[in-house]
């Protein structure tokens, strides 16, 4: 039922969505240049790894990700919209719309047994985390949001975190975390021992 639905959202969607994705795409390709998307190879379903694509929001070159941001950038990360080109990986399996957002596969190491756990299933365009906090809490926070997620998914739950990341991004809420445009790289559990 779940992949039921991820399916027809983002194809009832497509009609506002490609327009929209082609817009951003030339904004970005006049303001940055090429290439339009920024790709990293991230963890899925059971930490398989996958390519996964959104707009980029960073110039290329020194700096932190803050001064490397532009103006374009700044807004399509506060309304979501670096995001869009992720429908692709809803449609073909590799993502859900709601699920714990994917991570560099980098980190893969780095997990606790129990934050592991998030692998459990697809990751998601949005997720527990994302309604809850999103990049201003911290990965410990993050995680165990994405393990109650794991145990207590149901379809219910996935149109509330729906309905609230709608809102949410109305809001512009808790795009940014506190010190940094992006969250800062999650180096292990919080005792700083990688397990």
């Amino acid at each position: 039922m779940k992949r039921a639905l991820d399916v027809l959202l983002v194809l009832l969607t497509l009609p506002v969505t490609v327009p929209v994705a082609a817009l951003v795409a030339a904004l970005v390709a006049a303001t940055m240049g090429r290439p339009v998307l920024f790709s990293q190879a991230r963890a899925g379903r059971g930490g398989r790894p996958f390519r996964f694509l959104k707009f980029r929001t960073m110039r290329d070159g020194p700096g932190t990700d803050a001064e490397r941001t532009t103006r374009l950038g700044r807004l399509l990360r506060a309304t979501s919209l670096d995001e869009l080109p992720q429908l692709l990986h809803v449609l073909t399996g590799q993502m859900s719309l709601v699920g714990p957002r994917p991570l560099p596969t980098c980190y893969l190491p780095r997990y606790s047994p129990e934050q592991a756990r998030r692998h459990e299933v697809r990751p998601g365009l949005t997720g527990w985390a994302q309604v809850n906090g999103r990049n201003a809490i911290s990965w410990d926070e993050k995680f165990a949001r994405d393990v109650w997620y794991v145990d207590h998914r149901s379809l219910a739950l996935d149109l509330k975190i729906l309905f609230l990341t709608a809102l949410q991004v109305v809001r512009r809420t808790g795009i940014n975390a506190s010190a940094d445009t992006t969250m800062p790289e999650f180096k292990g559990p919080s005792e700083g021992v990688p397990t």
